[in-house]
């Protein structure tokens, strides 16, 4: 018997250290490295830092190319940490929020060549705590023995990756709840194994699971979703494509807890404020250091397998999903426009997505 965590445990575990501010120890191989996510860096921790060893700022390449610096990686920029600067500097190279008022933040030296895999993951990490995508990384000659002395969580990445290609979803519970479009509503709630964000999925009435089932893979969106939100359409959306299940008599929506295209919701908020200075949401996106997309939709697909289904008529106009979906082995019979939602706070916002995004508004 043994009730040492498993790998996916420890990552979870990483995950919540990092966001609390407490670093972490990965190792691959012969190497080893300290890190913590910026967001949550603190003087004192960045002294115990500097004094075991060189400490070294890990971005992703599109924050690199905001800041005009070479990455050099497809997967991360090592930015050089001068000895004389402290949070304030690192954290003004990691977080945009004052890009345009001190626009000159280098120039920036960063490492080339040599095993990026510590720093590449150490930024992994951090995306998936929902932090800003910075990291700061130190390496040491003893990993295990480091986590060890300090109580540290150890993530030893030789054997298996920090994120596995798609954690496995478990169905916890479902139950009837009758909705406003219809009283043969019924919610199942899906947890992974990763420790992530549960997804849930809204059944109406009893769909044919051998015929295509009207569906829609909708993201979480507090703002929207809940608030009304004018910034995006995602409020009207979700209750169109919810009448429309109602009035066909059968339906499953996809509630994915992905708010802000992956990015969590103060990230989004970070987003927010940038488009406020004039960036479109994409190029918001881009300075954070985030893809103009950070959602998994496999685990849209992965539910509707689970839930018996193997085709549908896919309510969306993001022409991606459906390349997605046929990908993973569901079936799309047909694509159901939803526009919905336009008005004059988000028309920008949709023409990006048009334009950038490709989706068909």
């Amino acid at each position: 018997m043994s009730l040492a965590p498993n790998q996916t445990e420890l990552t979870a575990r990483a995950r919540a250290d990092l966001r609390m501010g407490l670093p972490v120890v990965l190792e691959a191989g012969s190497r080893a490295a300290l890190v913590t996510a910026v967001e949550t860096l603190t003087t004192a921790r960045l002294d115990d830092m500097r004094g075991i060893g060189t400490v070294q700022l890990a971005i992703t390449p599109r924050r690199a190319a905001t800041l005009k610096a070479r990455p050099y990686s497809d997967l991360v920029a090592r930015v050089v940490v001068p000895d004389s600067e402290g949070v304030r500097w690192i954290m003004g190279v990691a977080d945009p929020k004052d890009d345009l008022r001190v626009p000159m933040k280098g120039p920036l030296s960063t490492e080339r060549g040599g095993d990026e895999r510590l720093a590449s993951t150490a930024i992994t990490l951090a995306k998936s705590a929902m932090l800003l995508p910075a990291a700061l990384i130190v390496e040491v000659s003893d990993g295990a023995a480091l986590a060890a002395r300090h109580g540290l969580t150890h993530v030893n990445l030789t054997h298996a990756p920090v994120e596995p290609p798609l954690a496995t979803l478990t169905e916890v519970v479902s139950a009837r709840v009758p909705l406003e479009v219809s009283e043969a509503g019924r919610l199942h709630i899906f947890r992974p194994e990763d420790g992530g964000e549960e997804h849930y999925a809204v059944e109406i009435g009893r769909p044919d699971r051998d015929k295509p089932v009207l569906s829609r893979l909708h993201s979480a969106c507090f703002t929207g979703d809940l608030l009304g939100s004018l910034k995006c359409d995602c409020g009207p959306q979700l209750r169109a494509a919810l009448a429309a299940m109602g009035e066909a008599g059968a339906g499953v929506l996809l509630y994915l807890n992905q708010e802000g295209r992956g990015i969590g919701l103060a990230n989004k908020m970070r987003a927010y404020s940038l488009q406020d200075q004039g960036f479109d949401t994409v190029e918001a996106n881009h300075r954070l250091g985030f893809e103009d997309d950070e959602r998994d939709f496999r685990i849209g697909s992965e539910i509707l397998k689970r839930m018996g289904f193997s085709e549908v008529r896919l309510m969306t106009n993001n022409p991606a999903k459906v390349a997605m979906m046929e990908a993973q082995g569901i079936g799309v019979t047909e694509r159901v426009p939803l526009k919905v939602g336009r008005g004059s706070h988000n028309t920008a916002y949709l023409d990006t997505k048009a334009r950038k995004s490709g989706h068909l508004l």
